[in-house]
């Protein structure tokens, strides 16, 4: 499933994020940040439907990066985590936890796939307990979180040092 031909590769898996519009923004970011692969899961919507058929909605906030970068619809998540972790890559969830870390603390010495849930609910906590680092982005306004598409290119910025 994943090509290793790189000591040090940066995957994201997408998980149950319902808008096509953050999974279109976060197909741009991750080009421009070099990532390898990015893995849908559960329900979040892919570059093509069913029938194989670019979708419009997708690639109009992608701008083509869906295109570039190569991408997995896979229906469990869990299987995929089994498969990175027989692999040796780090998986690293953003979510806010009690069990999380600074994301500007986090430094990435091997590969490395990071997850990102659902727009109201995050990465479920099920999910959590199958995952080798939470990290967190500090919020200081009234709001708890960000975007997710927005918290993608926050952390990957940051973490990769793009």
């Amino acid at each position: 499933m994943l090509d290793m031909d790189n000591n040090k590769e940066i995957f994201l898996i997408l998980h149950n994020i319902r808008s096509v519009y953050n999974v279109g923004a976060i197909f741009r970011t991750a080009d421009a940040c070099g990532v390898s692969k990015i893995f849908l899961t559960g329900y979040t919507p892919s570059p093509t439907d069913r029938f194989g058929r670019a979708r419009k909605d997708i690639s109009k906030s992608a701008l083509g990066a869906e295109k570039n970068i190569p991408w997995e619809h896979l229906p469990k998540v869990s299987e995929l985590l089994r498969e990175l972790k027989e692999q040796k890559i780090q998986i690293v969830a953003v979510e806010q936890s009690k069990d999380s870390i600074d994301y500007k603390k986090l430094k990435i010495n091997k590969s490395t796939a990071f997850i990102f849930g659902n727009e109201v609910d995050g990465v479920d906590k099920s999910i959590l307990g199958d995952v080798d680092k939470i990290i967190e982005i500090s919020m200081l306004g009234k709001k708890e979180s960000l975007n997710v598409s927005v918290s993608a290119g926050v952390v990957l910025f940051r973490v990769l040092n793009v």
